[in-house]
């Protein structure tokens, strides 16, 4: 049987770098929240199954300092999972993995906006990174802040990174103690993640209180 590396485990279970980690993600949440807050419906931010939607193209608040502010918020959300195992090499591993696959989707989403706005975009992407944040040009958005948006649109990734983490949890418990069980961190964290995710699917489900006109 192959030894599951003690250091590794001791990671995993220190709440100290739990926290850490679960901040990290937040973090990345956080940034998706700040785009999907202030973003309309049918713009640069938003694709749909049939293909690209730009009605208008992004170029404030969030987007004036980044260009694809989702997937950057997306690598951070995945970037906590890969930091809890506290393996520097697989954490390099699963970013370059993460950028060879979205830097195709990027290349196809700009190739989009370019052919669509011609030299606005070219005007707009000369001057915002398109990864890492450039924060001094910094622009308002042009909408106002909406947390109904965001609770709507976010609580099933809020709750799939809690899951994730109380998985990654339980797992190392059963590699190594041979028992299922959750450190009590992550059973606050799942505990608290439950009731926010069951409260918002019932509001979206069953009501129109976090239905915002035009997002």
């Amino acid at each position: 049987m192959v030894a599951y590396p003690e250091a590794t485990y001791d990671h995993i279970t220190s709440p100290t770098w739990g926290i850490v980690c679960l901040l990290v993600g937040l973090l990345g949440l956080a940034v998706r929240a700040l785009t999907i807050g202030c973003t309309p419906g049918g713009t640069s931010g938003r694709n749909t199954d049939e293909g690209q939607v730009a009605e208008t193209l992004n170029e404030t608040g969030i987007y004036s300092v980044v260009r694809h502010p989702l997937y950057l918020g997306n690598f951070l959300m995945w970037l906590g999972l890969f930091m809890i195992l506290g393996v520097w090499w697989f954490v390099a591993l699963c970013t370059l993995a993460y950028w060879l696959y979205y830097e195709r989707i990027m290349y196809a989403e700009e190739e989009f906006l370019r052919r669509t706005y011609s030299a606005r975009y070219e005007a707009w992407a000369s001057r915002t990174p398109a990864f890492v944040p450039r924060l001094t040009g910094w622009q308002p958005a042009l909408l106002e802040f909406s947390w109904r948006n965001v609770m709507k649109r976010e609580y099933n990734g809020l709750f799939a990174m809690v899951v994730s983490f109380v998985l990654i949890n339980a797992i190392s418990h059963l590699l190594v103690d041979k028992r299922f069980y959750i450190d009590p961190l992550w059973q606050l964290v799942l505990a608290v993640g439950a009731v926010i995710f069951l409260v918002l699917r019932t509001l979206k489900k069953n009501t129109q209180l976090l239905e915002v006109p035009g997002r």
